[in-house]
């Protein structure tokens, strides 16, 4: 069943030793269960620079996928202790980034909760950033 849900998003970038880029927003979203998939969809605004993207977060047993669809489009999959690529499309080009998704924590029911990813991006096998991804969904 889908519902409405109120989403906070809390995202930390770090780049290198001194640089970092946290990004904060509370935004009106949908949740729903099937067949044991958890998902979370919400639109990105001008704070996260993809306005007009929307983004829907498929929450499995073994797995969670970020699936971008709009100005950026991307499908980043995450495993813990695993590594995949995805194509990142924006605007101004596009690039075959990695992930090695260091923890992944899930604590949702069919009413909401908390997920969290700590991952590292790289390009060419160069490290580009350190993250942390943070959503918390509960009832609007």
């Amino acid at each position: 069943m889908l519902k409405d849900v109120i989403i906070d998003v809390h995202a930390t970038h770090n780049y290198g030793t001194d640089n970092s880029d946290t990004i904060e927003f509370t935004t009106d979203g949908y949740f729903t269960t099937e067949d044991g998939v958890r998902c979370i969809t919400y639109s990105e605004s001008e704070v996260t620079g993809m306005e007009g993207t929307r983004t829907s977060v498929f929450v499995m047993d073994d797995k969670v996928v970020v699936d971008r669809d709009g100005v950026v489009t991307s499908r980043m999959e995450f495993t813990e202790g695993g590594k995949s690529k995805f194509l990142y499309r924006t605007p101004f080009g596009n690039a075959t980034l990695g992930i090695n998704t260091r923890k992944i924590h899930k604590d949702l029911t069919d009413c909401g909760g908390k997920l969290e990813i700590d991952y590292v991006l790289d390009m060419d096998h160069a490290v580009a950033s350190k993250n942390r991804l943070s959503l918390e969904v509960r009832n609007a």
